[in-house]
This record gives C-alpha cells, structure tokens and sequence, in this order.
C-alpha cells in the first residue's frame, strides 16, 4: 500500500463544509423515510406534523437553512488509514479547527460550553467536538459527522442487564426507553443500540449505529436483522408518535451495533437521533 500525506488545511476545508452541508441537507434515505412515514400515518395530527416537517426539510435546502435551530453537538466517527499521515498537526486539531470555521461562517448557533457543572461559559464556536478515530488498512481518511441535539441527546440510556434477561429484557428495555422519552427525542426518531463490550463501549456502539449504513439497511447480521425489524414493531405499537403526541410511526429504523462481552455481563444503550437525523461525510 502506497503512503500518503494529506494536508491539514485540506480537512480544514472538507470540515467547515461538512458542518454546513449536515445543517442544512438532510440525507435522502431520512427524507423518504419521513416521507414514508406519511403515508403510513394514521393519526391526523401526526400526519400533518409530518407534512410540516417535510416541508421545513424543503425550506431548509432551497434556503440554506438549518433545518434546526440547535445546530448539535459535532460527534466526529473518523477512520484513519495506517498508510496515511497529515503534513502538519494532529486529525483531531484539524476537525476542530475545521469545525469552528463552518459554525462561525455558517451562521450556526453554537451550543458548546466550557465546563459542564461550573462556569457553563458558551465557547461561541460550538468547539471542542467529539471525535473518535479508529486506525484501519489502508491510505484514506473518511471523516463521519453527526451533529447531535441537546434533545435526543439527553435521552440515551445505559442498563447493564444480566445475561439471563436474554432477547425478551433487552426489548422490554429498549421499548420502556422510548416510552419514558416520550416528546423529548422529537420523535419520529432513529433508535441506535448498542449491545455488549463495557458501559462504555455500549455507549460508543449505541452513538456508532447511526454511522454506519442507511436508514433502510438491513444489519449484515441476519439474527440481528431480525431484532432489528422486532425492536422497530414494538416501538410503533407504543403510541408514542410524532412529537409524542401519538400516532402510528415512532421510529424510522432501529439499528444495532454489538461486541463481544464478559461472561457476567450484558451491556445495553440505547441513543436516538431526532427526526432529523443530519449527517455528513468526506473521504480524503
């Protein structure tokens, strides 16, 4: 495999794209699928808040405009080539850089402060992101974004279940989660799981699952597929509906994500995606 040397300025560039491209275009397979939402619907109401969220997507492309007012934390997915390297600084000093240039120049509000629990000063770049790099074969760098809403965020979940709780207590977790989120998520949302590893790592594996392939496809994993197309059932039986106002769609998908894990131990976290589930990527 033949070495690489990238420019930081260029990942300077692709960031500060990114940023503005994720606020303001919704991927298509998210689109159709609040489109197919819409027919699906049964619920009046929740059938024209659909259509109003259908048309807020329009306004917000043609206009170049957030489709949201919070503009999200930026949680970066960043798979580095072992074959690749950067002529000057670190990936990370580059998507951070990159980063507060499109939230500066783009207008999007920043919505990141200092210190969580003391001072809560607003760092009025939306600075500093968070980025996990994982190294794989090869000389390219994909760099994933999610811009993650404080509202969706702060709905995500953690059990630590016991293996003996099996298929039928993670379901009735993953269910009574969405359940207890009510409006908060401003469903209809994208339910990401992840399943095993550490608490921790369930948590990365819960945010990873909205990374890692469209809305409509299946997990590679047929079992899992399966639990998949169970898990997204329950949760549309739940009433919860758009805006948790009731209604017949809840969710667009559920994805899951899973690692090995201890004998004694069944992790599970649950972290959802509002239903504008923004999402930008660049290959270098």
């Amino acid at each position: 495999m033949t070495s690489r040397t990238i420019e930081f300025e260029k990942i300077v560039t692709a960031i500060a794209e990114m940023c503005e491209q994720a606020a303001h275009d919704l991927p298509e397979d998210v689109a159709q699928g609040i489109r197919d939402a819409y027919e699906a619907e049964k619920s009046p109401l929740a059938r024209s808040i659909l259509q109003k969220l259908i048309h807020n997507y329009e306004i917000a492309a043609r206009e170049r405009l957030p489709i949201c007012q919070d503009t999200g934390f930026a949680v970066y997915f960043v798979e580095m080539g072992n074959s690749c390297s950067l002529d000057r600084g670190s990936v990370t000093e580059a998507i951070t850089q990159g980063t507060a240039i499109g939230y500066k120049e783009g207008y999007l509000r920043a919505s990141i402060v200092n210190d969580p629990l003391f001072d809560r000063i607003n760092t009025k770049d939306n600075t500093p992101p968070i980025i996990h790099v994982e190294t794989v074969p090869g000389n390219h760098l994909r760099i994933m974004l999610l811009p993650k809403g404080g509202g969706c965020e702060n709905m995500s979940y953690l059990a630590m279940l016991k293996p003996s709780d099996g298929i039928e207590g993670l379901i009735r977790f993953v269910v009574d989660s969405i359940v207890l989120s009510e409006g908060n998520p401003c469903p209809p949302t994208v339910v990401g799981i992840g399943i095993g590893g550490t608490s921790d790592k369930a948590m990365t594996l819960a945010k990873k699952a909205h990374f890692r392939r469209p809305l409509r496809a299946p997990n590679p994993d047929p079992r899992y597929a399966e639990l998949e197309q169970r898990l997204l059932q329950e949760i549309n039986n739940s009433g919860v509906g758009s805006m948790g106002l009731g209604g017949t769609v809840t969710a667009l998908a559920v994805h899951i994500e899973n690692f090995p894990c201890h004998i004694a131990s069944l992790p599970v976290a649950v972290n959802l995606n509002c239903h504008a589930a923004r999402f930008a990527e660049v290959t270098l």
